[in-house]
């Protein structure tokens, strides 16, 4: 009896293999969007665009000279914008930056030349009046829940007074005297408003203190757990605080950045001129705060970075300096910046959400 041969079973070949399905929620975002998610990345392409306009409007701008005098004027800018820049990524800001620079340089001058001390005692005691001014207005907002606006307004107030009263009162002036010539002036003026050459340009410390600080900005921001608490403060508070982070130690510290950011401003101001003008300071705690802005920090808090505002001083010195080099009119320097900001502005919108976009 034979037997039926048996079929052997058909071998199936292995499906091709063919592109790997996501379901959108592991899909690695393609390396443009992830950039764009940088907030400082839009205020670079514009501030590289400015520069590129200036030099071919302003070929003086070319000159050595002209650059050194754009990096300077940007530094004076760039150095209290990045506190005031860490201060938004916490979900604040202050309005009494601006005057609380010229209250420190008017501390140190009539503190030194009225008590015949070394400058460096002015100097110390400034930092301590900047530091204390900025834990006031932090404190105060914890402890009240207040707005920032309001609060940093009040102080606003209060030093653009204090600031001409007491200076009419103690020098019989609207300006302190010249402390050139006292005790420990030379040294100060080495550390917070001197010069060096670069290749026969002179170029100011300011620009290299404006590098570090941004640098160090930028390294506690994305390296320490301090910078995490900055975003999360500024993203949500309450969930921060549920999560175990110092609230009130934060905000109150980010305001005393902007005191130490203002102190260092106003004794570089003092030891470049030798005096102050006790009205002066009124309306650049809108320079500062729109620098961060354009620099791509949010008013709402929880986004931003310290490099984005080193681009937005730089664009307010390009543009404020090659107006003047380019031989327009500098009555319109206000309405350019203004343009400058709401262009920005909406750029950073449309960058974020072009960024989200799945």
């Amino acid at each position: 009896m034979s037997m039926a041969p048996q079929a052997e079973p058909a071998v199936v070949a292995p499906p091709a293999p063919g592109p790997k399905e996501t379901d959108g929620r592991t899909r690695e975002r393609p390396l443009a969007l992830r950039l764009l998610a940088r907030p400082e990345v839009g205020v670079f392409l514009g501030a590289v665009a400015v520069f590129v306009f200036f030099l071919i409007a302003a070929p003086t701008l070319r000159d050595g000279g002209s650059m050194a005098t754009v990096l300077y004027q940007s530094s004076t800018i760039g150095i209290m914008a990045l506190p005031v820049a860490l201060l938004m990524i916490g979900g604040e800001f202050d309005l009494s930056a601006g005057v609380a620079v010229v209250t420190s340089a008017l501390t140190a001058a009539m503190l030194s030349y009225q008590l015949t001390m070394n400058v460096w005692m002015g100097v110390i005691v400034a930092l301590v009046v900047s530091l204390a001014v900025g834990a006031f207005n932090g404190w105060v907002l914890v402890k009240t829940g207040l707005p920032s606006f309001l609060v940093t307004l009040a102080t606003f107030l209060v030093l653009q007074g204090v600031n001409l009263a007491v200076t009419k009162l103690v020098t019989g002036n609207v300006a302190t005297d010249n402390i050139s010539d006292m005790d420990g002036f030379d040294q100060a003026k080495a550390l917070f408003a001197s010069s060096f050459d670069v290749g026969g340009v002179e170029v100011k410390i300011t620009v290299v203190w404006w590098l570090v600080f941004a640098a160090l900005a930028t390294w506690v921001l994305l390296r320490t757990k301090y910078g995490n608490w900055i975003f999360a403060v500024g993203g949500s508070q309450e969930s921060a605080r549920a999560v175990g982070v110092p609230v009130t130690f934060t905000k109150i510290t980010l305001f005393m950045l902007v005191g130490f950011g203002a102190w260092f401003v106003g004794m570089h101001q003092l030891f470049s001129f030798n005096t102050v003008q006790s009205g002066e300071g009124v309306g650049q705690e809108l320079i500062f705060i729109a620098a961060a802005v354009i620099g791509g920090c949010l008013l709402t808090g929880g986004y931003g970075s310290a490099i984005g505002p080193v681009f937005g001083a730089f664009m307010f010195g390009i543009v404020n300096q090659g107006i003047v080099f380019a031989g327009w009119n500098p009555d319109w320097f206000k309405a350019f910046l203004g343009v400058m900001l709401l262009g920005a502005v909406l750029i950073n919108l449309y960058v974020r959400r072009a960024a989200t976009r799945r």
